[in-house]
């Protein structure tokens, strides 16, 4: 059975950066499981898995348009400390939700000063080529309430 819209695949998967540095991975006793054509997973590895089967093997390049977009400069910001009344400390590399006019978005912490924060809600995966090395481990059929949900059962 080959990987197609409304099937549930499993893989394991290998995520690096152009430096060769591993971002993420599966854990080997548990590959990622995902509904195929639901967007579930990035458009550019999705698109590349399509007709795969169990056993298969391949590498995926993802460019940023395909993968978490290209950066946007206007999504770094700076905004008055007492945004995060109620948090002690504030520093580069925390993530917080914020609540924007286009609903929730989460947002990392660049800098730090006493008055101001400087956030960015872009993806930390933005503007990046995404190198991916997967094994497919398994394909089958969704059942109802997983295409009723656009996503795999846990």
């Amino acid at each position: 059975m080959e990987i197609a819209d409304a099937r549930v695949a499993t893989i394991h998967y290998t995520l690096t950066d152009d430096a060769g540095q591993v971002i993420d991975k599966s854990p080997e006793a548990q590959p990622l499981a995902y509904f195929h054509g639901a967007g579930n997973i990035v458009p550019g590895l999705e698109k590349a898995l399509a007709g795969k089967k169990a056993g298969d093997t391949l590498k995926v390049d993802v460019k940023p348009e395909e993968g978490y977009g290209l950066r946007n400069d206007s999504l770094v910001q700076q905004v008055p400390r007492t945004a995060f009344q109620g948090v002690d400390k504030v520093e580069p590399g925390m993530q917080f939700r914020a609540n924007t006019q286009n609903g929730p978005v989460m947002v990392t912490v660049v800098e730090a000063t006493d008055e101001n924060v400087t956030i960015d809600g872009n993806h930390p995966l933005a503007g990046r080529t995404l190198h991916f090395d997967i094994e497919v481990a398994g394909v089958r059929e969704a059942s109802e309430e997983e295409k009723q949900l656009g996503r795999a059962a846990q």
